[in-house]
C-alpha cells in the first residue's frame, strides 16, 4: 500500500502556473539582452518582443486569478505548522501583486514613450499613460525596481518547493506537477 499522496491542482491550475513561469523565463531573458531603453530608443526587435510579452504575463495572470476565484486551491498538507501556512499564502497574493502590477509599470513607462503595445505583435492595447508623462516615466524606474523584487521572490518560491520536497517531503510540490496516477483497482 502506497503512502497518501497530497491533493494536486487540477490540470487547467497547473496550465496557468507553468505557463507563467515559462513566459516570466522568456521575459528577463529578453529584458537582459534587449538594448537599454533611453531617451531616442525605438521600441522594435527585443524590446518590441519585451513589451508584448509583459502584455501577455498580465492578461494570463488575469485569466488564472478568475479561474481561481471559482476554483478553490486542493487542501495544503495537514502536517504544514501555521506560520508557513500563512507565509506561502501571503507570499502567492505578493507573487499575483507583482505580476500585474511589474507589467503594467512597464506598460505605462511604454505610454509614456509613446510606444505601440501589442499583444502578439497584432492586437494593439490602449495606452496607460500619455504620451511625455512623468508619472509614466517614473514608472519605468520603479518597473525596473520591482522586477527584480519580483525575480528575488521567484527565487524564493522555488526555494521553498525545494525544501518541501527534499526537506519536510510532504508532497507540496507534487501538487503543481503533472501527475500520472493510476486509478486503483476494486481489490486493493
Amino acid at each position: 500500500m502506497q503512502p497518501a499522496r497530497a491533493p494536486v491542482y487540477d490540470a487547467t491550475a497547473r496550465l496557468f502556473h507553468w505557463a507563467t513561469a515559462a513566459l516570466l523565463l522568456i521575459q528577463y531573458v529578453l529584458a537582459w539582452t534587449m538594448p537599454d531603453v533611453h531617451r531616442d530608443t525605438k521600441p522594435i526587435g527585443l524590446i518590441a518582443w519585451h513589451l508584448g510579452v509583459g502584455v501577455a504575463i498580465f492578461l494570463l495572470v488575469l485569466v488564472r486569478l478568475l479561474w481561481r476565484s471559482v476554483h478553490a486551491a486542493p487542501p495544503e498538507p495537514a502536517s504544514l505548522p501555521p506560520a508557513l501556512r500563512a507565509l506561502a499564502r501571503y507570499t502567492h497574493w505578493l507573487l499575483y501583486l507583482l505580476l500585474i502590477a511589474v507589467p503594467l509599470m512597464g506598460w505605462a513607462n511604454a505610454s509614456s514613450r509613446d510606444w505601440a503595445v501589442t499583444l502578439f505583435a497584432a492586437i494593439p492595447m490602449p495606452p496607460l499613460s500619455p504620451a511625455g508623462s512623468s508619472v509614466g516615466h517614473a514608472l519605468g524606474d520603479w518597473h525596473r525596481v520591482f522586477a527584480w523584487v519580483l525575480l528575488a521572490l521567484v527565487g524564493m518560491h522555488v526555494a521553498a518547493a525545494l525544501f518541501h520536497q527534499f526537506v519536510l517531503r510532504d508532497g507540496t510540490l507534487g501538487r503543481m506537477l503533472p501527475t500520472h496516477r493510476k486509478a486503483a483497482s476494486p481489490e486493493q
